[in-house]
């Protein structure tokens, strides 16, 4: 069984890190599955509790900048991003220096993924194991990323030494991923850090490269393989179906339907009605969408009676283009007007 370390067991939490051991930290996006990036075995060990494919790179957990100069050749515009944007919610790629990472963590890649949390007990526990920390999201592979201790137990008790808590996390979907090796500066993962605030620190970014094909190894995680789906399937709702979707559920009173919405869509199309209803709040709008998201998924998930999602649709502005970006990679892509 896996212990759940408390704020002042940090040096514990360090030792079974040290120990080539698994420790789950959280960070203000998500919690993540801690190994010691230098040691290959333990990374290894990563890959196989989750079950997460061994192409997929990781990111390098560090706390603070002067880590990454040991593995990684940083220019003067990503050191522009690093004290402006550190420690937060955005990773950058970087060229590595040659024999610094394993291709375990890079995914046989000649670049690496870097980020420092805006986690004070997370950056305690990466000084205390005086090591980075490999920080995949700590669920199982393809499932809702896991915003709170419990998910990460539910996903992964007893296959990893423990979990860091430090209660549920802040802003609930992962960090924003920008590819600093090319010409143009690159989103390779939409998160709560977007083009608007990259900018005017960087100038151009591009946004258009968040997948891959089936033969190219990705630079970033969540670019190629089936993400955050629960065992339901789920459909995005546009504002102007939610009477459409209505009429469905009238239809359909012989299954429980799942819905995660604003209050504003429950309380306006009276879901509350209807006794076949199970309803998660998203909140007032797409930042306390993206907070509730996951965990909203999970939720559904652990009803095994439920098996179809209905889910708000944000426009993409701001962090509502990291929430859409999750939500349309947990329909796969699927929407209410997609409905048998």
């Amino acid at each position: 069984m896996s212990k759940i370390f408390s704020s002042d067991e940090i040096k514990l939490a360090a030792k079974a890190i040290n120990a080539g051991e698994l420790v789950s930290f959280p960070t203000e996006t998500v919690y993540g599955l801690g190994a010691d990036a230098t040691n290959p075995e333990a990374v290894k060990k990563v890959y196989a509790a989750k079950g997460r494919p061994s192409d997929n790179p990781l990111i390098v957990h560090v706390a603070d900048q002067a880590e990454v100069a040991k593995f990684a050749d940083i220019d003067a515009k990503s050191k522009k991003l690093m004290d402006h944007f550190w420690p937060g919610p955005l990773t950058i790629i970087l060229p590595i220096k040659k024999g610094t990472l394993n291709s375990v963590v890079t995914g046989g890649l000649e670049t690496a993924a870097f980020r420092n949390p805006a986690t004070q007990v997370t950056i305690d526990l990466i000084r205390e194991a005086g090591v980075p920390l490999v920080g995949p999201s700590a669920n199982t592979s393809g499932k809702p990323s896991p915003t709170k201790p419990e998910h990460v137990m539910h996903d992964l008790d007893g296959k990893i030494a423990g979990v860091l808590d430090d209660g549920e996390t802040k802003i609930g979907v992962e960090s924003t991923v920008l590819d600093m090796s090319g010409a143009i500066p690159s989103i390779l993962r939409p998160g709560a850090i977007t083009e608007k605030d990259l900018e005017p620190v960087v100038g151009e970014v591009q946004t258009d490269h968040h997948q891959v094909g089936k033969d190219e190894v990705p630079k970033a995680p969540g670019m190629k393989y089936k993400h955050y789906a629960p065992n339901a399937q789920v459909y995005i709702v546009a504002d102007q179906e939610w009477d459409d979707v209505v009429e469905w559920i009238k239809q359909h009173t012989d299954q429980t339907i799942g819905v995660m919405a604003t209050d504003h869509i429950f309380e306006s199309k009276k879901l509350g009605s209807f006794d076949n209803v199970r309803f998660i709040s998203l909140g007032k709008d797409s930042e306390t969408a993206s907070r509730e998201l996951f965990d909203g998924l999970r939720t559904f998930d652990a009803n095994v009676s439920i098996k179809v999602i209905f889910s708000q649709k944000f426009d993409r502005i701001g962090i509502g283009e990291a929430y859409m970006n999750r939500l349309q990679k947990s329909a796969g892509n699927t929407y209410f007007s997609d409905i048998d």
